[in-house]
């Protein structure tokens, strides 16, 4: 939005989801999936956006990708606003926002090979010449660590990691600036895990990437991110620079949710005070006047019940009344 170095921008974005009212009389309601959530994403960095499930953090990024309809807000990838864009309209913005999908099974044709999977965006965006395109396929092929000889393969003779890599490899081909990585990892073994991680790190740097990376864990986003933001019932709560945020957490809520996260030092994790929260788990079909986060907090008082606390702060950023600036 005038700024170089911002690749992408989302301002006050909404989802909602109507539902009931069908032919039994229910009474309607609205899923407020996505809530008012603002960021803006920097050039060659990784932002983490992480929560627990149900938070709205898949649905931002299918929002952002134009997969959902936002209810309200503004998306703007660099200097173009592309959220009332139609599909037709996006088509040539696409080029710049891929997406690596949560399941490496399920989001590849089992009827394609690898060559296909990784050459199809190449054509639907007009890419090259066929022989072109199997040059380029062979050296993304090569990028992401698998050998070209197994361009004929179907995806059911790979593994799970290997099918990721075949998945980013398709995101990759038509030269994406923004990289939006959707559980990317959660399906996989934790020591494959962290391979594809490190080529995510290695590829950032070599292509001049920037990724919104979405996941709910704690210790891979940590590993992964430049900065990060908490999301809550469709809200960031709490939004800083990695290591500020895991070393310092503001909100109760990242507190909470920092204490639930094992660490590997046996010591450590012994002496750890754990905040275990109680009281009714919000639901987002409910519009709640004050902090939606009340109900479960340690440190409520009733001003929290009445009015919503904004996210404020200079860099590390908490949506607390309780959380000094």
């Amino acid at each position: 939005m005038g700024d170089p170095l911002v690749r992408l921008s989302v301002r006050d974005l909404q989802v909602h989801f109507p539902m009931g009212g069908g032919f039994m009389g229910g009474e309607k309601r609205t899923v407020r999936a996505v809530d008012g959530v603002s960021f803006d994403l920097m050039a060659g960095e990784t932002y983490g956006l992480v929560g627990e499930s149900g938070c709205g953090k898949s649905t931002t990024a299918r929002a952002i990708l134009g997969l959902e309809k936002p209810t309200s807000g503004e998306i703007w990838l660099g200097e173009n606003r592309i959220d009332q864009l139609s599909s037709r309209r996006m088509q040539p913005f696409r080029r710049d926002l891929q997406m690596i999908f949560q399941d490496p099974f399920a989001s590849l044709n089992p009827r394609m090979t690898v060559s296909d999977i990784v050459s199809e965006p190449m054509i639907v965006h007009r890419l090259y010449t066929p022989k072109q395109r199997r040059i380029e396929v062979a050296k993304l092929m090569d990028l992401v660590g698998l050998n070209p000889k197994f361009l004929n393969r179907y995806p059911h003779e790979f593994s799970g990691g290997q099918r990721q890599r075949i998945g980013i490899a398709r995101a990759l081909a038509v030269m994406p600036k923004v990289l939006v990585c959707d559980e990317s990892v959660s399906a996989l073994d934790v020591s494959i895990q962290a391979q594809i991680i490190n080529l995510l790190m290695k590829l950032q740097k070599e292509l001049d990437l920037t990724y919104l990376f979405i996941a709910h864990d704690l210790a891979v986003v940590r590993h992964i991110s430049t900065r990060v933001g908490v999301m809550y019932l469709g809200r960031i709560v709490e939004t800083a620079e990695s290591q500020e945020l895991y070393n310092n957490p503001k909100h109760p809520y990242t507190q909470a949710l920092l204490s639930a996260a094992p660490v590997p030092d046996p010591s450590s994790e012994a002496q750890r005070k754990r905040i275990i929260l109680t009281g009714e788990v919000p639901s987002p079909d409910r519009v709640y006047p004050g902090c939606p986060f009340a109900d479960r907090c340690p440190i409520v008082e009733d001003g929290c019940r009445t009015s919503p606390p904004p996210l404020e702060g200079n860099g590390h950023r908490a949506a607390c009344f309780k959380v000094e600036s």
